[in-house]
């Protein structure tokens, strides 16, 4: 089981963004995924740029794959998949079935997201005959469900779980970000920037409830699978994604390459390094606001 890093969901400067991944070069993860999945507005890196930095980490040793918007919107959004896959030069995730039909069509390997949804065998199978090489389960699924898609997938299939990172919930054509500040999606002023994590959200009562990230919404805890490996490993899941965050990035890594190592030291201390509750809840079958560990044990 190796340790993978999801594209990066949030809107962080071109500089900030360029220096979190030049740190990340030197982490120790199999793999590194690029794009901007989530808004087309978000245009401080264009395509060219992530294909440059998609270079430099593959000359670092990194399996780099490249990730689609997860919301086709405009005819520039699809021009803009269409040169991704017409690249070649790298693995690509679809993450809606647009992409799928376009990388199908093209005879590419490719990572099936875990926005397709895929809740059954038969789905998954018809992704195999697709081109699918990997795949990721929603986000929502327990073990006990993914337990049973694996006992019928497809020979050779790779799984990789959504193990670390604020829960990518649900995809708007609205952009709540906007709408917080009384402001038009169209002219949005980039408020994503001055939230690097995403906007919390509260309850009446105080509690965390839900991150805005534009036109996504996420979990406000910090789903955290660290404490699962003996069954993620029972399962025959081949890696774990780690999705980024502004600060102590690498950390989380450490701590989650320690664990797969069989040193459990860092474990304790992974809380501190969350930017929201540990919640694991969707693993168990439960409310995905429920944690089934102590915090001092993640």
């Amino acid at each position: 089981m190796n340790l993978s890093l999801g594209p990066l969901l949030y809107y962080w400067s071109r500089e900030d963004t360029l220096a979190f991944y030049d740190e990340a070069a030197s982490w120790p993860l199999a793999r590194i995924y690029l794009g901007e999945t989530v808004c087309s507005r978000r245009h401080l890196l264009r395509l060219p740029d992530w294909l440059d930095l998609a270079e430099k980490l593959h000359d670092a040793g990194k399996e780099v794959v490249l990730s689609s918007q997860t919301l086709i919107e405009s005819e520039s959004d699809l021009k803009a998949l269409r040169r991704m896959v017409a690249d070649g030069r790298f693995l690509v995730e679809a993450n809606e079935w647009g992409a799928v039909r376009l990388l199908s069509e093209a005879g590419a390997k490719f990572v099936a997201g875990h926005t397709l949804n895929v809740y059954n065998p038969e789905t998954l199978d018809v992704l195999a005959g697709l081109g699918t090489k990997r795949w990721l389960p929603p986000v929502e699924m327990s073990r006990d469900s993914l337990a049973a898609i694996l006992m019928q997938a497809p020979a050779g299939m790779e799984t990789e779980v959504f193990a670390y990172g604020k829960l990518p919930l649900a995809y708007s054509a609205r952009c709540f970000t906007a709408r917080h500040y009384n402001l038009p999606k169209d002219d949005c002023q980039f408020r994503c920037l001055d939230h690097a994590d995403g906007l919390t959200l509260s309850s009446r009562e105080g509690e965390t409830f839900l991150t805005l990230n534009g036109i996504q919404t996420q979990s406000a805890g910090v789903y955290c699978l660290i404490s699962e490996l003996p069954s993620l490993r029972e399962l025959g899941v081949n890696s774990l994604r780690l999705s980024p965050q502004s600060r102590h990035m690498g950390r989380v890594v450490e701590a989650f390459h320690a664990a797969l190592e069989g040193d459990a030291s860092q474990t304790a201390a992974l809380a501190r390094f969350m930017p929201g509750k540990p919640v694991d809840g969707y693993w168990h079958g439960k409310a995905g606001l429920e944690y089934a560990h102590g915090e001092e044990s993640c």
